[in-house]
């Protein structure tokens, strides 16, 4: 039986470089990595460094383990709970992402009726978006508050003290997206 570990590293980069549009030469200059090398590792004639895959995996957002494992399907599905959760008071707060994305965070919020939620401030320079899906949602960041209704947004510094509260009389549903700063 031979080694899967440079067929699934071949064939993995590739389809992760052809899924993000992006050339070899784009991918090379994004990695640090000649372009050659790059074509190598795609054929599944290279053996590479752990220095080259640790690039490589940096230059595709993904761990090294995803580069020499098998291919994952081309879509999962997830039921409803298996997404990781948590209850602060009496708020509901649900990750929208099974898998890590580096820099970036997306939770659905559900606040029942008068339900507040003190925010944690997060690494300086990040910045926090937040829309209201359904009911009434009041921000509160800096010193200043803003209520919103379905459909609006506010980005703000999300390395300051915050908080979020259902002023409304049904059930809130908002969306939180924090883009952390670069380290």
């Amino acid at each position: 039986m031979r080694d899967a570990a440079p067929f699934n590293l071949a064939n993995n980069i590739r389809s992760l470089r052809e899924a993000r549009g992006l050339t070899q030469q784009q991918m090379s200059k994004l990695s640090g990595i000649p372009r050659p090398t790059w074509a190598n590792l795609e054929s599944g004639a290279a053996n590479p460094t752990l220095a080259v895959l640790v690039r490589v995996a940096g230059a595709l957002q993904i761990r090294v383990e995803e580069l020499i494992g098998p291919p994952k399907a081309s879509a999962k599905f997830y039921r409803a709970g298996e997404l990781a959760q948590r209850v602060r008071g009496s708020v509901t707060v649900r990750k929208l992402l099974p898998d890590p994305i580096a820099g970036l965070e997306i939770e659905r919020m559900e606040l029942p009726v008068g339900a507040t939620m003190t925010g944690v401030p997060h690494t300086p320079g990040t910045r926090e978006y937040l829309t209201c899906e359904t009911g009434e949602v009041q921000l509160t960041a800096a010193g200043q508050s803003w209520t919103l209704s379905p459909g609006e947004l506010v980005v703000f510094r999300g390395d300051q003290r915050h908080s979020y509260r259902n002023t409304g009389q049904k059930i809130a549903v908002a969306y939180s997206v924090v883009a952390f700063a670069p380290v």
